[in-house]
Formats: C-alpha cells, sequence, structure tokens
C-alpha cells in the first residue's frame, strides 16, 4: 500500500502548504518562539482528526450542507478579519521586534493553544481540504487503502508544521530589527484578509 500513502503525502502537502491563515500564524509563533512546538502538534493533529473524519464519512455530510458551509465561511471571515486587523495594527505601531527570539514570554500557552484552535477551526478551508477533499479522494479506495491514504497526508501534515515552526525559529535573528518585525506583521494581516475575502465570495456565490 506504500503508494497510496504517497499519493496521500503528496495530496496532503499540496493543499497543506498553500500559504494560509493557518500556515502565517504558525510561521508568526516560530518567529516569536512563542510556544511554537505545541502550536505545531496542535495543527498537525486537528488535521490528523479532521482527515480521519473525512475518510470515515463526513465528507459526504459536509458536502450535502450548503447552508451550514456558508454559515462557518462568513464566521471564519470575522475572526480572520479581526485577526488580521490585530496584525495590521502591531506593524503600525511596531515593537513586536522586542519579542523576537525572547522566547515564550507572550501569552500563555493555554491562551496559545485556544488561539490556535480558533485560527485552524474556525476557517472553513481546512473542512474544504482535509474532510472533504481529502476524505472523498481517500474514501474512493475503499479499506484498507483510504487508511493508507490517509496516513500519507497526515505524515505530510506533521512534517510540514513542525518544519514551519522550526524555520521560523531560524528566522528570528533576521527580525531583530522593528522594520523587518513590522513587515512580518503586514503579511500576516495581508494573509489573514486575504483569506477572510474569500470565504466571504465563497458564502455569497
Amino acid at each position: 500500500m506504500l503508494p497510496l500513502f504517497w499519493e496521500g503525502f503528496g495530496m496532503g502537502s499540496g493543499l497543506i502548504i498553500a500559504i494560509g491563515a493557518q500556515n502565517a500564524f504558525v510561521l508568526a509563533q516560530g518567529v516569536r518562539r512563542e510556544h511554537h512546538l505545541p502550536v505545531a502538534l496542535t495543527c498537525a493533529v486537528c488535521d490528523a482528526l479532521l482527515i480521519a473524519a473525512g475518510l470515515a464519512g463526513m465528507g459526504a455530510a459536509l458536502a450535502a450542507a450548503p447552508t451550514l458551509r456558508q454559515a462557518a465561511a462568513l464566521g471564519g471571515a470575522l475572526f480572520l478579519g479581526c485577526y488580521g486587523l490585530r496584525a495590521a495594527l502591531s506593524a503600525l505601531r511596531g515593537g513586536g521586534a522586542l519579542r523576537a527570539g525572547d522566547g515564550d514570554v507572550g501569552r500563555s500557552l493555554k491562551a496559545t493553544l485556544l488561539l490556535t484552535l480558533a485560527v485552524t477551526l474556525l476557517n472553513p478551508h481546512v473542512y474544504l481540504d482535509t474532510v472533504l477533499l481529502l476524505g472523498s479522494i481517500g474514501g474512493r479506495h475503499g479499506d484498507p487503502g483510504r487508511w493508507h491514504f490517509g496516513a500519507g497526508a497526515t505524515v505530510a501534515s506533521f512534517a510540514w508544521f513542525f518544519a514551519l515552526a522550526l524555520c521560523g525559529r531560524l528566522l528570528a535573528p533576521l527580525l531583530s530589527r522593528p522594520t523587518a518585525w513590522r513587515a512580518l506583521d503586514a503579511l500576516v494581516a495581508l494573509v489573514m484578509w486575504t483569506v477572510a475575502a474569500g470565504l466571504v465570495r465563497f458564502a455569497l456565490v
């Protein structure tokens, strides 16, 4: 079943690596060294659970509930819009660079993980990618093939989020200047707003 594992790995990588709100958040936490490894683990575990749910049949149920998808899209757009505003204000005010590399000096672990869950689970894109797309594609392989496919997609998720968090840590020295940190905050705000706008369009069509 190795071909199905690698098919899942490739498909999962293609969906997860695309620039999005979750990746921008994980990168920012990695740069700050603010509970970046627990954040990466939380994102990967959420992906694993959602992929499993999709393979178990939840993907078909989601596809049959357009009203639920629209409501989730609008709620996610509101949350990401507010988070983007927070990042934009941080870019304007500066000061973020003072925390780059200080290590776990901002939010508590509990607050950081709750925010991680919000960024992950309030964004309907994660359900479309993991539950609907990966669940539907993997489900075509039957048993036990779909679980080999799911294992590959799950490994891709773990590899990507931990690589992103650790690479962010390596970037911290480069962001010791206020202008560089402002640029990162501005990039995070832009990504959040872009995803939010896409969710609004998705809900209105």
